[in-house]
């Protein structure tokens, strides 16, 4: 087993392996409603006390997963060739569920989780990592010019201050006019919480803790959908908005968190969400 060093995946960087266990721990069940065999086989190869640090596993981080996966997939249908940067990426395992040949795969990501990545991880010729903040657009530099590029940023942008996270959407429209970003937000109730322990999963389905009482870094950024709306009026370089429609998942539980990011009857300051940005100019690669 790989034994990781716990003082250097403090912080948002220790995010990576709590959104593993959920993911993996849902892929291992026989009604699991996603495929991973990555994310199951890195929870089997850890040593990292997963359970006692963050309790009980649910579908939240897999159906997020999925819808995110879901708008990759449409932009690979419409741009094989195409670039997914992947800002942020921790130990997520997209590549691998529905990565094609021909696709560039850029991974971002601070250098201490890209030297475990790099660990932990079959190395793909078509993946690039590149070890920096997500903010420092030089990663943009392994973009060839005129290429189609889908940007992902799941479970980044509340994070960041309002500032650097609605700045990161306007400097990728200026350097990718024509190209995309999709990312996850929470509302501004929910980003102010202090002493969370699961984010959206506890708060909708009432996740255990685990023993050592794991608390997510500071959340100081949220965004209603309504505010999101406006981005094309709001943001230089953003053309429309799209907001996606997570899957149902399993059961109960999984209407549930769908409802959470998708129910129409949910107060608008209640929401979260999942969105699609596009950006203005003629789309790259056409």
């Amino acid at each position: 087993m790989v034994k990781l060093n716990a003082a250097v995946l403090e912080g948002v960087a220790e995010t990576a392996l709590f959104t593993l266990w959920f993911r993996g721990s849902e892929a291992s069940r026989p009604d699991a409603i996603i495929t991973d065999p990555h994310a199951v086989r890195l929870l089997e190869d850890l040593d990292y006390p997963f359970r006692r640090k963050f309790g009980d596993p649910n579908q939240i981080y897999a159906i997020r997963a999925l819808t995110f996966d879901g708008v990759v997939r449409e932009f690979l249908d419409e741009h094989p060739n195409g670039t997914v940067v992947a800002l942020a990426e921790g130990l997520q395992t997209s590549y691998w569920r529905l990565g094609s040949a021909d696709c560039r795969w850029l991974s971002v990501d601070l250098p201490e989780i890209v030297s475990i990545r790099s660990r932990l991880l079959p190395a793909e010729p078509n993946i690039v990592s590149v070890g920096a903040s997500a903010l420092d657009l030089g990663w943009a530099e392994h973009i060839p010019p005129d290429e189609p590029v889908l940007i992902t940023a799941e479970g980044l942008l509340y994070y960041l201050d309002e500032q650097a996270a609605l700045g990161l959407i306007e400097d990728c429209a200026r350097r990718f006019p024509g190209g995309r970003i999709v990312f996850d937000s929470v509302p501004p109730w929910w980003a102010g919480r202090r002493n969370k322990a699961f984010g959206v999963g506890s708060a909708v389905t009432g996740s255990s803790v685990g023993t050592e009482g794991y608390v997510f870094p500071p959340m100081p950024f949220g965004m209603t959908p309504a505010r999101i709306r406006r981005f094309p009026r709001q943001l230089a370089g953003v053309a429309s908005t799209r907001h996606i429609r997570p899957p149902a998942g399993r059961g109960l539980q999984g209407r549930i968190i769908q409802a959470a990011y998708h129910n129409p009857a949910l107060p608008d300051a209640l929401r979260f969400a999942v969105t699609e940005v596009r950006f203005r100019g003629r789309t790259r690669g056409d």
